[in-house]
């Protein structure tokens, strides 16, 4: 037997969550706000193009990599979805604050959400930002389809003017109105359940927030060195940024090619790092590794075959190991197998 909630306690219910529900499509209608009214974020190659962003998420993304790193390696791809992303945030955020269509924009929410949760929720320095956001949207993506919208709503409008489609069923499930739900309380506990699992197992996974030793991807940067190789003039070799806050890049001010004693075959400190050429770096990514003023700079989520010469080193035979040196003191040292 299907029970149909009370309607006054539904438009109650409609009523409280209508700062949640502001505050909820502020967050998504401002990312469009940010991006195209504030500032053209969308333009590639611009400093703070939202495509470089989005590759910060690749290296420990949550079960969408393949997604991301697709997208990432096609720019024209990656800045057709920033654009459409975009557009859905804006048209979802601002539904979702004017209360027309709620419940099907709440679905939205959850969506956008869900995968901020698992593209992005490893990131944060401090408060675990970005999986906070994205448990809390999941949740209240969930929130607002089991209460729709209240008395200050364009579904609360149209529902008052007896506009038929208000009558139908479907409109029920994808704006406001009386839910038809076979056993609510079995609903409502089971949705939030697998929500509290979900928020469980990725603070877990992406922190080790519920069990064992806390961890944090964001606090510094990790470099992995691979693909060592070299000849008689050129030494080769593959990064990536896979740790670290990602609004700030790793400062490569040394790279040293040491033989099995760790002795040093040949140095490039930070001024010649920075002159580098351009050529002698192959990006697979948007987020690009690059010469920067006073070192190498290499952004998170940034993967590059970096060559160097080494027609100036005499024992080629020797050479053992490559060591790269942040401008923290973090070192990153990897033997040629």
């Amino acid at each position: 037997m299907k029970h149909t909630i009370n309607s006054q306690s539904l438009d109650l219910a409609g009523l409280y969550t209508l700062p949640f529900r502001m505050v909820i499509g502020w967050t998504y209608f401002s990312a469009f706000w940010r991006r195209l009214i504030l500032e053209n974020k969308l333009i590639p190659d611009e400093n703070g193009y939202i495509g470089e962003k989005f590759n910060h998420f690749l290296p420990n993304a949550l079960g969408i990599k393949p997604v991301i790193e697709y997208l990432v390696t096609h720019p024209d791809a990656l800045q057709r979805s920033m654009m459409i992303f975009t557009i859905i945030e804006a048209i979802i955020g601002l539904l979702i604050i004017l209360g027309f269509f709620t419940r099907l924009m709440s679905i939205g929410i959850f969506s956008l959400a869900l995968g901020i949760l698992l593209g992005s929720g490893w990131l944060g320095t401090t408060c675990l930002d970005e999986w906070q956001i994205g448990v809390l949207g999941v949740a209240g993506g969930f929130v607002l389809f089991l209460t729709g919208s209240g008395s200050y709503s364009l579904d609360y409008y149209i529902i008052k003017r007896n506009i038929s489609f208000t009558q139908k069923k479907w409109f029920q499930w994808l704006g406001s109105g009386n839910l038809l739900i076979a056993k609510p309380k079995v609903f409502v506990l089971t949705g939030s359940l697998a929500i509290f699992g979900l928020t469980l197992f990725t603070n877990q996974y992406f922190h080790g927030g519920v069990w064992g030793i806390l961890h944090n991807k964001s606090v510094k940067p990790k470099l992995e060195i691979s693909n060592i190789s070299h000849n008689n003039s050129d030494l080769k070799f593959k990064v990536y940024r896979t740790e670290g806050a990602d609004v700030y890049g790793s400062f490569v001010i040394g790279i040293h090619i040491l033989d099995k004693n760790g002795n040093i075959l040949k140095e490039l400190d930070h001024h010649q790092l920075s002159g580098i050429s351009k050529k002698s770096i192959q990006n697979h990514y948007v987020a690009k590794v690059k010469p920067g003023k006073y070192s190498l700079i290499v952004p998170l989520g940034a993967k590059a075959d970096v060559t160097l010469s080494i027609r100036d080193v005499l024992q080629k035979s020797k050479i053992h190991a490559l060591k790269l040196i942040d401008i923290s003191g973090i070192e990153w040292i990897e033997k040629i197998e």
